[in-house]
Formats: structure tokens, sequence, C-alpha cells
């Protein structure tokens, strides 16, 4: 049944490795779990709502990722995204001071126009407009961005000045924190060592094993005394101590939209939704053409067979989010490191869904697996995608540099939005300048456009 619904040998994949995958996703995205409570707790009125909000979490994405097996067979994962939870709790809340009811409804507009824009074909003839060398330097792009996001979480790279900097193992030593947080870069460094080694090996499921035994090594560490938990900054045990545990929903957020909200301050609301929408559509975009580059997904024009599907599943997903009570649903690009293990079908997804939903029950096991056994996984993920980078014509000047813009911001800006704008801008600049606007589609002047437009209003 298995392979007639996923078409697993069609894709050159089986049962086996798609659960792997689907682990080894689950496992580098887990973390959502926890931080997504904790940021949207920040906008007044959720201070007690972290139950509800990892609920809402949890479900939402399992719904999303059954979406995405559903409507495109394909093996990209969905869950809240960060920056937009970010956005929601820091900007429309606190800063804008509006209720989390409104932005919960502008999360719910946003879900609802990109189902239309889904269906109507828009949010694809995005994607296609794209050129095939810059969809290769938005993966190369998420590359980097991936294996920044791995070092910093695991505190490899730190805040330094003037900007960042390589953890100083030295000076851990003196200020007391080389068995609470220096001890940890290290095991960070042996899982990367170990997960590579896998790797080379040819190991199926090396990066599942890499996260399993950095993890274990951890928890020796911690029973021999070699890492001593210090939440109060951030570092806590990595041996479970409750696996059954249900999340407390006293504080209800299903449904609580404010419809008045858009009467009283229409405008408002229209820059908060677009805010929400544009960071979406290409954050989505960026992945997608990221991990389907990396699973060898894309055709030889770079289009997406099924796009539609995996654009119709993100749309859903946000949708459902928002009646849940999360903010906006995003494929994720963790979706990359199953990808790395060989998933290529939407077992791959279903695999991941299941574990959202079993994590309602066990979330306490889940999330206690440390951010230093994850970050392994990321970081050899980020070298796997760089190693397109020689796929890019480096030689065709007016093609390269547009993919060194789009690389290089969405790793230094943070952004994989960020890298497709700069990535655009410079692309349509650059080939209007030179004269050489022959074939390029008219909907990158209409991105280019909107990106510069985005810097001036927003």
């Amino acid at each position: 049944m298995l392979e007639k619904y996923f078409k697993l040998k069609e894709n050159g994949t089986n049962v086996k490795t798609e659960l792997m995958a689907g682990i080894t996703t689950f496992m580098t995205m887990v973390y959502i779990l926890a931080l997504n409570p904790s940021i949207l707790s920040a906008a007044p009125g959720l201070e007690n709502a972290g139950g509800s909000i990892l609920f809402a979490t949890a479900v939402a994405s399992a719904i999303a990722c059954f979406c995405m097996a559903a409507f495109a067979n394909k093996p990209f994962a969905l869950s809240a995204g960060l920056g937009l939870n970010a956005y929601f709790a820091y900007t429309v809340c606190l800063g804008m001071g509006y209720s989390w009811q409104a932005a919960l409804t502008a999360v719910l507009v946003e879900g609802i126009l990109f189902i239309i824009m889904s269906l109507t074909n828009i949010r694809e003839a995005i994607f296609n407009a794209i050129p095939k060398q810059l969809k290769t330097a938005v993966s190369v792009g998420i590359g980097f961005f991936i294996t920044f996001i791995g070092l910093q979480n695991s505190h490899v790279i730190v805040d330094s000045s003037p900007l960042v900097g390589l953890y100083s193992l030295k000076a851990s030593l003196s200020n007391g924190l080389f068995f609470t947080e220096g001890i940890t870069v290290i095991l960070t460094l042996i899982g990367v060592i170990i997960t590579a080694w896998l790797l080379i090996k040819g190991v199926k499921g090396y990066m599942l094993y890499g996260i399993l035994i950095t993890w274990v090594l951890g928890i020796l560490c911690q029973l021999t005394g070699l890492y001593v938990p210090d939440p109060s900054i951030g570092f806590y045990s990595v041996i479970p101590t409750k696996v059954i545990s249900l999340p407390d929903l006293s504080v209800n957020m299903i449904f609580q939209f404010d419809f008045a909200f858009i009467a009283e301050h229409f405008l408002d609301f229209v820059v908060m939704t677009f805010a929400f929408m544009f960071v979406d559509v290409f954050d989505t975009l960026g992945t997608v053409i990221g991990c389907a580059a990396k699973a060898d997904m894309l055709d030889e024009d770079g289009k997406l067979p099924g796009i539609r599907g995996v654009l119709l599943a993100d749309a859903v997903g946000t949708t459902v989010g928002a009646c849940l009570g999360t903010s906006t649903i995003t494929t994720f690009v963790e979706s990359s490191s199953g990808i790395a293990e060989g998933g290529r079908t939407g077992l791959t997804t279903v695999t991941t869904g299941i574990l959202f939903l079993v994590s309602l029950i066990i979330s306490p096991l889940f999330l206690t697996i440390p951010s230093f056994a994850t970050a392994p996984a990321l970081i050899v993920v980020g070298f796997l995608m760089m190693q397109q980078v020689v796929n890019i014509d480096w030689n065709d000047m007016l093609e390269a540099i547009p993919c060194f813009s789009a690389m290089a911001m969405m790793g230094f800006a943070y952004s994989i939005s960020e890298g497709i704008s700069f990535g655009v801008i410079s692309y349509v600049a650059l080939h209007l300048l030179m004269g050489k606007t022959q074939g390029m589609s008219k909907l990158m002047y209409v991105l280019a456009l909107l990106f510069i437009l985005k810097y001036i209003v927003i």
C-alpha cells in the first residue's frame, strides 16, 4: 500500500529510508516545540499559554506535513516559522500594541490569501520566474545559512566584538563555564566529526546516528560531571527525567479571532498581513528551491513538478495554524536533513507529522534533545547543500554576481527572504544596465520592484 501511494520505487527510495529520513527531519526541528511557545508567550495575554501554543504548534505542524504528503508527495516538513513568530509577538503585539487575537486574524487572512494564490498559480509563477542559476544560488545560500544556524545554536560561534567570533575555551576555563557551555562546544565538534565519518563511510541513517551518538556522549558527560547543567543560562539536563506529559490547555487559543480589528484599523491590518505574507512567500520559496535542488527534484528548466501541491500544503498549514492558535506555518529548511538521509516522498513528511502528534504525549523526551546533538547534522547538511556551488557559471559575471549577492545576504542577514531579495534586485538591475533582458520573465521586474518597495515602506 505504501509503495502504491507514495511511489517509492519510482522515486528511488524504500520504506526504511523514508522512515529514517522522517525521524531525522523531526529530530532537527523538534526545537520548535520549545522555542515557539517561548517566543509567542512574550505577547501580552499569552504569558501562561505555553501549553496551548505547544499543542497548536504540534497539531498544525502534523496537519501541514500530512497535507504535504497528500497534495505533493514531497519530503518537505512544515512548522511554525522562526522570524514570523518573533514578528507576531515582538512587533505586532509588543511593538504596535495590538492583541494576539488581532495578530492571529492577520495570519488567518494570510493563509486564506495563500490558498487562493496557490490555486491560481501565482506562487507557482513566482517560483518559475526565478532563473535557474539564481535558484542554485539560493540552495547554496541556504547551506551557508543552515550551517550558521548550527554553529550558533551550539555556541561554536557566539556574539563577539565587533560582531561574531569563535567560542573561547580558554575564557570558559577562567570564567567557570567550561563544564557548562565549553563542553557542549566540544561535543558539537566531536559530533560533526562523527557525522562526517559516517557520511564518508556510506552508513545509511548517518544523520540520525550522529544525533543519537552525540546525545549519548552528552549524557555520559553529565553522568560523569563533565557537563553541569545550569538552566539559569540556558543549559539544561540532557537526561530525560519525565517521559509522558500532556500540555496545559487552560488558555483557549482555538478560533480566537478579532475580525472587528480589520474595520477599526484597516491600514495597519493590511501592513501587518502584508509583512506576514511577504516573509512567508519568499522564505517558503527559498526553502523549497534549496531542498528540491538538494534532492535533484528540479527539472532541466529549474522547475519543480508538483510545486502547486507543495505551496498549497504550506498555505493550508498556515490557515489551520491560525485556527489552532499559532503563527505562520512554513516549510522548514531542516527538511534538508531528511533529504540528505535519502527522503524523497511524502512518507518522510508523514513520519515527521506522526512524531509531532506523538510529541504531545512524550514532549519531555523530545525536548530533552540538546542543540549540541542536532547542530552537527545541520552543519553537515550545510556542507552537502553548498556542493551545488559548482553548478554556477562563475565566468559569466552577469549571472554570478546576483548569485553571490543571494548567497552572501542569506547568511549575513540571517534570512532566506533577504537573500532572495538581494539576488532578484541585483539580477534585474545588472541585466537592465547591460541591456540583456531578453528571455527574462516580466515577473522578475515586478518582484524587484516589490522588494525595493518593501525596504522603503516596511
